[in-house]
């Protein structure tokens, strides 16, 4: 009974399988008993009218969920021809999937969610006859994984609710109909991870981090320290150091981690230029100087690098499968900006994101146009809870920033901040502030524009000092560049003349430059990922979306 049970487990979304409870199986399995669904499945001879009519079966509470729909779907686009014997014969194909199936956790899944060892077992118990049961969980199994390798094992927004991106639709029966009749069903199977660099990265190194936690080495804490450990200082610390920059080093197989052996607790130069490759892989700054957020990096554990890899392999199953030949990609959490194009090396930059409780979400979209010298318009929460208090603190406070206060957002009637009694006001602002293109603008002197629905963009900023920061969350939800002339290169590169660009930039008015051709955005959030070397880099959880979705879906844990 468990075994058919699991063909119809394998059928719910996989929002819903995240959750299931004992009780939850129980009722299922009651389910199934009521409704006799496996009174012949065991004993049936496997043809097209067996198929047709078991598919055909009388549960129609089960037929309404996704997984059953697309084995049903599957089986109609061949007439209800077997997939896996012929003539009462198992073909070699059943163990080409078999085979499959039990790799699902190189791809960060879990084999036991598609019930392998029962399908095993199952194989080795049919020869001759072939059952019905072997058949349709053999299949059904197969279909969840392909579904989940090419779009996500998770319903993305149900994870993570500021995850704006749509997820895949991929059509799984078509797909495995068409990779049958290529008589090539291994290789088919093997395209349908995300076919980009950064997925086969991640997935390499889950390999090892997996061969480390099943193995007896230790991996000892770093204590706390009261102070941070500078080069050139002696710690107790350091041997325990020295032993986990060697340990990563092998995983990640960087020879900027080289060291000799020394039990030494003097923080040597050799061991500083290990720790700052040890920061840069972690996004930190590489200074050599360990503080909390570096001994933090180096006390995640062997699982939970496994945790951070599975979770970002899952997002990027969640992206577009083709980004765009030229593309921009922001990862919030590594406060960095990649600009891709073919035949050329990726533009990289450190970027300023939203805080804590003005986080920046993840979305796509396309770039329109590019604006120089531009106008600040204030949002109103920014006017009501940052600029407002500031003005009744010092009634000069508009005037010295280049803010202009207009009666609406029409910015037609112009009002004289003297005329206002700014103490009468209360905590929402009946005005519109506008601050004017400037050295003291908070968009710079250049902003990259694209259609979504938070009011988000790219933009230059004064505050450079903030990219030298570790943890950079200082924005209201909009993405500051710390090379917005760079950007404006790639972007406006077919738009018009580098001249011409500095002569409107110098003019210090407000210009607008069209993109001939739009610039695909994506805006994610990967906690995990790889720089322009192929190096895989680990960033903090700034906003806590990597513990909701360990909270969410416990086959992540």
């Amino acid at each position: 009974m468990e075994k058919v049970l699991f063909c119809y487990l394998s059928a719910l979304p996989a929002s819903a399988k995240a959750v299931l409870t004992a009780r939850t199986l129980i009722c299922f399995a009651g389910m199934l008993v009521s409704l006799h669904i496996h009174a012949h499945v065991h004993s049936s001879v496997v043809n097209s009218q067996s198929l047709y009519e078991h598919l055909m079966d009388g549960a129609s509470d089960l037929h309404q969920k996704t997984g059953l729909a697309t084995l049903k779907r599957f089986y109609g686009l061949r007439d209800y021809q077997p997939v896996w014997s012929e003539s009462d014969q198992l073909l070699p194909r059943v163990d080409v999937a078999l085979a499959f199936i039990g790799r699902a956790d190189e791809e960060g899944l879990v084999v036991a969610d598609y019930d392998f060892e029962s399908l095993r077992q199952f194989r080795h118990e049919n020869n001759n006859p072939v059952s019905l049961e072997l058949e349709l969980c053999a299949t059904q199994a197969l279909l969840s994984l392909i579904r989940d390798i090419s779009s996500g094992r998770l319903q993305a927004s149900a994870v993570d609710p500021d995850w704006h991106i749509t997820q895949p639709i991929f059509d799984a029966a078509s797909f495995l109909q068409q990779a049958l009749a290529s008589d090539n069903l291994q290789q088919a199977l093997e395209s349908l991870a995300p076919d980009i660099p950064q997925y086969h990265a991640l997935k390499k190194l889950l390999t090892k981090f997996r061969t480390l936690a099943g193995s007896e080495e230790k991996w000892l804490p770093i204590p706390e320290t009261s102070a941070s450990i500078r080069p050139n200082t002696t710690h107790s610390a350091i041997p325990l150091i020295r032993q986990r920059i060697e340990q990563t080093r092998v995983l990640f197989d960087n020879p900027d981690y080289a060291i000799p052996f020394s039990d030494s607790p003097f923080y040597d130069e050799t061991l500083e230029n290990a720790v700052k490759a040890f920061q840069q892989q972690h996004g930190l700054n590489a200074d050599g100087v360990i503080g909390r957020h570096t001994r933090q990096a180096m006390n995640l554990s062997p699982q939970e690098y496994i945790q951070r890899l599975r979770i970002n392999m899952e997002r990027l199953r969640w992206l577009p499968r083709n980004l765009s030949d030229r593309y921009i990609l922001v990862n919030i959490a590594g406060f960095n900006l990649v600009a891709v194009e073919p035949g050329k090396q990726p533009l990289e930059m450190r970027i300023v994101v939203g805080r804590d409780y003005r986080s920046t979400p993840s979305f796509n979209s396309n770039i329109s146009h590019v604006v120089l010298n531009p106008y600040w318009n204030v949002p109103s929460s920014i006017a009501n809870k940052d600029l407002l208090p500031k003005q009744k603190q010092n009634p000069d406070f508009f005037v010295s920033q280049g803010i202009k206060v207009y009666a609406d957002h029409t910015h037609e009637f112009e009002i004289d901040p003297d005329m206002v009694d700014w103490h009468a006001i209360g905590n929402k602002l009946p005005y519109a502030l506008r601050q004017m293109p400037g050295k003291k603008n908070a968009l710079g002197s250049i902003k990259f524009m694209f259609s979504n629905p938070f009011s988000i963009y790219l933009h230059d900023t004064p505050s450079k000092s903030l990219f030298k920061r570790d943890i950079r969350t200082f924005s209201s939800g909009c993405i500051r560049l710390e090379k917005p002339m760079e950007l404006a290169e790639f972007s406006l590169r077919q738009s018009m003349k580098k001249s011409g660009f500095q002569d409107k930039l110098s003019s210090g008015r407000p210009y607008t430059v069209h993109l001939p051709e739009r610039l695909p955005i994506y805006v994610v959030y990967l906690t995990a990922w790889t720089d322009a070397q192929g190096n895989v880099r680990f960033f903090s959880d700034i906003y806590g979306r990597d513990k909701r979705a360990l909270t969410l879906a416990h086959w992540l844990g």
